[in-house]
């Protein structure tokens, strides 16, 4: 057994997060003592294991819960998907430090963006979800957009941005201030008007995935400053901390 700090710095998971998995139902200990410590066992560091995996295949965490708890989940599929996934980014690594040694040595003799392209990695990720993305709301969002147009969507991207560009413009503020809150409404309302229905859970994994994920807080800090991502997360934090 471990506690919830050598689970941390074993897995550089942080015990806030740690916490926050148990809340929700994704992680929990093996037990709990009297005093109120999590424990935790090898099972849980297994299912913890396959957690991050699908954080890296950029999956949502209520849709890894649901995954996991399903009866036909393969652990060792998983594990042989996150080999594949791993040798990918290895590959591309390597070809990105060898272009860079070349550019060190020579200067930049020939442009060669081959080295930056990620779409076989981005495939790849597709694949994976086509396995497991069969929860409800993957289900939901991808019959939403089957019906949609390029534009639509286009659009409704711009939009969604805008929102984070509004919460963005609130970060001197408190994250539980008001108007902040506010927009976090206006965000789970348009999550679930043009995605899919966007539970308490979800939005509570959504905040998590857009401070941790580094394309989405990207996207984010873009869209509404830097910081805003993070400012994001601590904000849906404080709409359900009632």
């Amino acid at each position: 057994m471990r506690t919830v700090k050598e689970v941390s710095k074993l897995t550089g998971v942080s015990v806030r997060t740690l916490h926050y998995y148990d809340a929700i139902g994704l992680l929990k200990p093996a037990k709990v003592t009297e005093a109120g410590y999590r424990m935790y066992d090898d099972a849980a560091l297994s299912r913890l294991q396959n957690i991050l995996l699908f954080r890296e295949l950029q999956f949502p965490l209520r849709e890894i819960r649901d995954i996991l708890d399903r009866p036909d989940f393969d652990p060792s599929e998983a594990i042989a998907q996150q080999i594949r996934l791993l040798e990918l980014q290895y590959r591309r690594i390597g070809a990105l430090i060898s272009y860079a040694r070349e550019i060190q040595e020579k200067g930049v003799t020939a442009m060669k963006f081959d080295v930056f392209d990620k779409r076989e990695i981005e495939q790849y990720k597709a694949e994976a979800r086509e396995r497991w993305g069969s929860t409800a709301a993957y289900q939901e969002c991808e019959q939403k957009n089957a019906s949609r147009k390029e534009s639509d969507q286009e659009r409704l991207a711009k939009e969604m941005m805008a929102i984070f560009s509004d919460i963005g413009a609130l970060r001197h503020r408190e994250p539980a201030d008001e108007a902040v809150q506010e927009k976090v409404a206006a965000l789970q309302q348009f999550i679930t008007e043009h995605y899919y229905t966007c539970t308490d859970e979800i939005l509570r994994g959504l905040g998590e995935m857009y401070a941790a994920d580094e394309r989405f807080r990207k996207n984010i800090d873009r869209a509404g400053g830097e910081g805003t991502a993070a400012f994001v997360r601590q904000a849906i934090a404080a709409y359900y901390a009632d």
